[in-house]
């Protein structure tokens, strides 16, 4: 059998495990920028690529879920749902006890065991308390003890990950989602218990499994690492406890037009000579379309021009946007005719007079 290989998302964005979350995010978008699908159609590899960076930037880039994975590898997860939080001591998986038998233990009948009888005395709550702190409410299926009564507990919270273009972004957009939840049992009403014993529909737990679609509005002016958070979405709550959220974890695909810093553009623009040299007027895009900007004289190479408000929206006032910082890119004529070449030496060598 084939070694089952460890999952490093350090090494599968290429940062060291020091690194922080700037330098993670950094390294996600070159590899987003390189894999994505839209950018390598029908290149399974690199799709694959794609998904395992944004696995991993899922998990890194949050600070909870790095310290889990920090601590317990792949198994961050199982540790998480078992109620760890990644600060223990020797912490250790929690033990699997679904195989066990439970009434014989209880009865004194296992002999396999030094100790094979548990006595509360007369502490009646003795045994609740300690099958409510181990199984959250289940205790032991055997005639003659009560079913404890579960704690009431909010539903579990689930992360969807979603992809939008950059015009989405800027304009905002919509998602159907299909879920897999919760919800609170119909035959139990969420207690656990029918007719004084364990519900059989859902096992005691007061919930089963539901498939639900629901639309999300996604705003304008998201950013890649942003969490959209949908209350009371989730897995239902147990013994009448509210329900979990849902949340978005968004991912701007890269567009080739424009690089983004916060909520500021930045674009290159193509000015031609002449233009730089003696001024003018070109046109340049923005995400609502082209616009004039006004080239003063003598303009160099490299000169950031800032347009007030043609930027992002601001995710928490839309009405207000970022600028577009355009640079300035100077292009030289090609083709020159004998004539015009004449006259480019007589410009050199007037400038060699001068100096």
């Amino acid at each position: 059998m084939a070694a089952v290989q460890f999952k490093d998302y350090y090494k599968t964005l290429g940062v060291d495990r020091q690194a922080d979350e700037k330098a993670i995010q950094t390294a996600f978008r070159k590899l987003a920028r390189k894999h994505h699908p839209d950018i390598n159609p029908g290149d399974a590899q690199a799709e694959d690529r794609f998904k395992e960076a944004n696995e991993a930037y899922e998990v890194l880039s949050d600070p909870d879920k790095r310290k889990m994975y920090d601590r317990y590898g792949e198994d961050w997860q199982r540790y998480r749902d078992a109620g760890y939080t990644g600060n223990e001591t020797g912490a250790r998986p929690a033990a699997n006890f679904d195989d066990y038998d439970f009434a014989t233990w209880f009865s004194g009948q296992n002999t396999g065991d030094t100790v094979n009888r548990m006595d509360f005395g007369d502490n009646a709550n003795g045994f609740s308390d300690f099958f409510q702190t181990l199984f959250g409410g289940k205790g032991p299926r055997r005639a003659g003890y009560s079913q404890p009564r579960m704690a009431r507990r909010r539903g579990e919270d689930i992360e969807v990950t979603v992809d939008v273009t950059f015009d989405e972004a800027f304009r905002g957009a919509s998602r159907r989602f299909e879920l897999q939840t919760h919800e609170p049992c119909g035959t139990c009403t969420g207690t656990g218990m029918a007719r004084g014993a364990i519900c059989p529909t859902c096992d005691g737990s007061g919930v089963v499994p539901k498939s639900k679609t629901i639309e999300v509005k996604i705003p304008a002016g998201v950013a890649t690492g942003s969490r959209i958070r949908v209350a009371g979405q989730g897995g239902a709550g147990q013994q009448g406890g509210p329900s979990g959220d849902v949340y978005l974890r968004v991912t701007v695909l890269p567009d080739a037009r424009f690089e983004r810093t916060g909520d500021d553009l930045r674009t290159d623009v193509e000015i031609p000579l002449f233009t730089a040299v003696l001024g003018g007027e070109i046109v340049i895009p923005t995400l609502t379309g082209r616009v004039a900007m006004t080239v003063p004289p003598e303009t160099q190479a490299g000169k950031l021009f800032r347009l007030r408000g043609q930027g992002m929206p601001r995710l928490k006032n839309t009405n207000e946007r970022g600028d577009l910082l355009a640079r300035a890119k100077i292009v030289l004529p090609a083709k020159l005719t004998d004539q015009e070449r004449e006259l480019y030496k007589q410009l050199r060598d007037l400038r060699r007079e001068e100096a």
